[in-house]
């Protein structure tokens, strides 16, 4: 049992790292960690938060099939949801404040996936819309996030993937973006 556990990680791993990586420092952390081994209290969480965000920010960006970076796949998939969002909603669902999505639309705008238009009510406000480009665009975004989630999840089981959403959305509730809140 041990045997394909360790196997399903290191082919799970394997398949999210780059080219050359060498995956056996944060295999055998795993280990250790399933193990319950005396090290195993100590998690590091900021640690191995901030080294996988980093890894996977970087693997999805070097795709060759990604022409959007992870940033403008986020803006696309809110605008598949509801095309034409004000540009406040886009920033509040990315977690962005005023100068990030102006400056992630702006970029995105420049691919030509996106247009910014003025709100017809309001003449200060702007609404985010998709263009054929960015319709094409998401669609392919949609598949590579098929794709790295299936890979994230390998290896473990629906249950334990509910545990670990579930622990991540407890850190945005515990941590909110404004500390006023």
């Amino acid at each position: 049992m041990r045997r394909n556990s360790a196997r399903r990680l290191s082919r799970a791993v394997g398949q999210l790292a780059p080219a050359g990586f060498d995956n056996r420092p944060a295999l055998d952390y795993m280990f250790r960690m399933r193990n319950k081994s005396p090290e195993a209290r100590h998690h590091r969480l900021i640690y191995l938060l901030n080294v996988a965000q980093r890894r996977l920010q970087r693997w999805m960006a070097a795709q060759p099939s990604s022409e959007v970076t992870p940033a403008q796949a986020g803006l696309l998939f809110i605008l598949g949801k509801q095309d034409g969002v004000l540009m406040g909603e886009a920033g509040a669902a990315l977690d962005m404040g005023p100068a990030g999505i102006s400056g992630l639309v702006d970029r995105t705008a420049a691919a030509r996936l996106v247009e910014r238009r003025a709100d017809r009510e309001d003449g200060r406000a702007f609404r985010v819309w998709l263009t054929p480009k960015g319709r094409a665009a998401l669609a392919q975004a949609k598949t590579d996030a098929a794709r790295i989630n299936e890979a994230l999840t390998d290896g473990f089981t629906a249950a334990e993937i509910d545990i670990v959403a579930r622990w991540l959305t407890s850190v945005q509730d515990k941590f909110p973006r404004d500390p006023e809140e």
